[in-house]
C-alpha cells in the first residue's frame, strides 16, 4: 500500500474510533483521538468537522446513547453548536428524545437546544418523546412553552402518542392544551391513531377530552376501523360516544359489513341491532350477514384469481407516483442506515431509518418488509401487519412478502389466516423451505388452538 493510501486509512480509522468512543462515551479515549486529528491546529474546529456519511458528529452519536459527559465536553469545553443538525436535519435533541435518553435531552435544552427544530420529516424532540411516552422530557418541553400541537408531516405528538398507545403522554398533551381535533393532512386525528392502535386508554382520554367520534379518514369511521380490527370495548367505547354505525365508507360498506367480513362475530352482534337492514343481504340476521360478506369475500378472490393479469406489478406500480433519482439515492442511504441499526438490534433506529426511506420512496416494498420484520422484533404484531400488508399490494408476486404477513398473523394468534398468507408464498415458491414449514406449524398450531378453544367451551 501506497504511504499516503496508507495515511488516509489510518485517519479514517481514527474517526471510526472518534465517533465510536462518544457513541460509547468513552471521554479519554475521545480526547486522546481528537488530539491526534488535530495535530495542535484548532481542536473545536477540528472535532466538529468529523462527522460520518450522514453528517453525524460526536455531538450526534453521544446524544443518540445518552452519553451526557461527552455532551459536556464538546458543548462547555470545546463549545460547539449544539443545534447542529445531520443530513436528515436531526440535531442532538432529536437523537436524544427519540431514544428516550430524558437526562441527556433535559441537559441539551438547559444548554439552549431548540426543541421546536423539525427534522427533515417534520419530526421534533416533542414528537419522539410523545411516541414512547417520556412524560418526564414531555412535561419537561412543554414547560418551556413550546406548542403542543407542533405539527408534522405524520400529525401533532398528540396523533403519535395516542397511535402508540401512550395513555400518560396523551394525558400530558391534553393537559397542556393539546386540540383532540387536530388532522393530518390525510384526515387522521387522535382519536382514529387511538383506535388503530386498539388503545381503549387513549381513546377513552381523548373522548373525554371533546374528540369527534364521527369522522373519517379516507373514508373509513372510527367504527370501520374497530370493526376490522374486532375490539368489542373500542366498538362498545365509541358507540357510547355517539360513533354511528350507519355510515358508509367509500366502497358503500357499513362497520357491521367489515366486521362480518373480517369473521368477528362479537362486533357483528353488538352492532346488529344498531344498524339499518342493507337490502343486498338476503337474510337479515347476525349469521345471515357473516355468511354474505365470507360468501362475497371468497367471489371476490376467486375472481381476482382468474382475471388478474400477469403483470399485476407493473399495473400497479402505474398507481405509484414516480420517484426522482434523488429521492431514491437518499432514500437508499435511509435503508443502509436502517440495515446497520437493525444488525446492532436497535430495532427503534433502524424503524425510523426505514421509515425516512419510505417517505422517500414509497414504491420499493423491500423497505416494508424489512420495517415489518423490526415491528416483529419489538412485539408489535399489527404495526408489523400492516407494513406486510402494504408490502404485499407493492409486490403481490414476491414470497417475502406472503411470510411477513403469516409471521405477524401467527403471533396475533390467527393462525388460519397465517396458514393461507404462508400457503399463497408457498404457490409462489413451491421450493422454499422455510414458506412450507411455517405453512404447516400454522396449520398445527390452528388445530391445537382450535381444540384448545372448544375444551375450554365445553
Amino acid at each position: 500500500m501506497a504511504p499516503d493510501a496508507s495515511d488516509a486509512l489510518a485517519v479514517r480509522q481514527k474517526v471510526q474510533q472518534f465517533l465510536n468512543a462518544a457513541r460509547t462515551g468513552n471521554l479519554d479515549l475521545l480526547k486522546n483521538l481528537a488530539t491526534q486529528l488535530d495535530e495542535s491546529k484548532d481542536l473545536a474546529k477540528t472535532v466538529d468537522s468529523i462527522k460520518d456519511a450522514n453528517k453525524r458528529g460526536a455531538l450526534h452519536f453521544a446524544a443518540r446513547e445518552g452519553q451526557t459527559e461527552v455532551c459536556k465536553y464538546l458543548l462547555e469545553e470545546l463549545k460547539l453548536h449544539v443545534d447542529s443538525k445531520d443530513d436528515d436535519g436531526e440535531t442532538a435533541l432529536i437523537h436524544a428524545a427519540r431514544q428516550g435518553h430524558t437526562a441527556t435531552a433535559k441537559y441539551l435544552i438547559d444548554r439552549g437546544a431548540n426543541p421546536t427544530i423539525a427534522s427533515n420529516l417534520g419530526a421534533t424532540a416533542l414528537h419522539h418523546s410523545a411516541g414512547i411516552g417520556d412524560t418526564e422530557l414531555l412535561k419537561h418541553l412543554l414547560s418551556t412553552g413550546i406548542n403542543p400541537d407542533l405539527e408534522s408531516d405524520a400529525g401533532t405528538p398528540l396523533v403519535w402518542a395516542a397511535g402508540h398507545g401512550q395513555q400518560a403522554a396523551v394525558s400530558v398533551l391534553l393537559e397542556h392544551g393539546a386540540n383532540p381535533n387536530a388532522e393530518t393532512d390525510d384526515g387522521i386525528t387522535p382519536l382514529l391513531s387511538s383506535v388503530a392502535a386498539s388503545s381503549l386508554a387513549c381513546l377513552e382520554e381523548l373522548i373525554q377530552a371533546g374528540a369527534k367520534v364521527n369522522i373519517s379518514a379516507g373514508g373509513a369511521t372510527p367504527l370501520h376501523i374497530a370493526a376490522d380490527n374486532g375490539s368489542l370495548e373500542i366498538i362498545n367505547c365509541l358507540l357510547k360516544a355517539g360513533a354511528d354505525p350507519n355510515v358508509s365508507d367509500e366502497d358503500g360498506v357499513k362497520p357491521i359489513q367489515v366486521a362480518a367480513a373480517r369473521g368477528n362475530r362479537g362486533a357483528v352482534e353488538i352492532l346488529f341491532p344498531l344498524t339499518s337492514k342493507i337490502d343486498a343481504v338476503p337474510n337479515w340476521t347476525v349469521d345471515g350477514i357473516i355468511e354474505y360478506m365470507q360468501s362475497e369475500i371468497k367471489k371476490q378472490q376467486d375472481e381476482s384469481t382468474t382475471s388478474r393479469p400477469k403483470d399485476t406489478t407493473v399495473s400497479h406500480q402505474k398507481n405509484v407516483p414516480e420517484v426522482a433519482p434523488e429521492a431514491k439515492k437518499r432514500a437508499a442511504e435511509a435503508k443502509a442506515r436502517g440495515d446497520e441499526a437493525f444488525k446492532r438490534q436497535d430495532y427503534n433506529m433502524a424503524i425510523d431509518s426505514y421509515t425516512q426511506a419510505i417517505d422517500l420512496d414509497p414504491s420499493e416494498g423491500t423497505l416494508l418488509s424489512n420495517r415489518s420484520l423490526c415491528w416483529i422484533k419489538l412485539g408489535q404484531a399489527e404495526h408489523a401487519l400492516a407494513d406486510a400488508k402494504a408490502c404485499r399490494i407493492l409486490r403481490p408476486d414476491w414470497p417475502k412478502a406472503c411470510y411477513r404477513e403469516g409471521a405477524a398473523l401467527r403471533i396475533l394468534q390467527k393462525f388460519d389466516e397465517a396458514a393461507n398468507a404462508f400457503y399463497e408464498g408457498v404457490k409462489l415458491d413451491p421450493e422454499n423451505k422455510e414458506l412450507v414449514n411455517a405453512f404447516r406449524e400454522a396449520v398445527e398450531a390452528g388445530r391445537k388452538f382450535h381444540g384448545k378453544t372448544a375444551q375450554n367451551n365445553s
